[in-house]
């Protein structure tokens, strides 16, 4: 099955930033709507970002002022900005991308993320 690929994470000190990527591909396109999602060391995956087919966002209050979720859809790409980052931010960061199929209800389909770690 295609799978949204996640990039760009890596190792930053607290204050820095970094900007995830999710490509789509095949028959997921984030035209329908993509999101983000965290699960930091030992706990559960908690809600980031995420933007619908009409384009309205919505942040997690934790991020909000921080992050930053846009897509570029001519090229099936979806970005999440992370500035001022914080150690409680370390986690691995997953990507969904809506997929649409004629008759079917929409299933959320995920990447196999990619290790954000925010040093102090």
């Amino acid at each position: 099955q295609v799978q949204p690929v996640e990039s760009g994470g890596g190792l930053v000190q607290a204050g820095g930033s970094l900007r995830l990527s999710c490509a789509g591909s095949g028959n997921l396109n984030i035209v329908y709507g993509m999101g983000w999602y965290r699960q930091p060391p030992g706990g559960q995956r908690n809600f980031v970002a995420a933007v619908t087919s009409g384009g309205v966002t919505n942040h997690a209050d934790s991020v909000k002022g921080r992050f930053t979720i846009s897509r570029d859809n001519a090229n099936n790409i979806g970005y999440l900005q992370m500035n001022n980052l914080q150690p409680e931010d370390t986690a691995v960061y997953y990507c969904y991308i809506k997929r649409i199929r004629l008759g079917r209800p929409a299933t959320d389909v995920w990447g196999q993320g990619t290790q954000v770690t925010v040093s102090s």
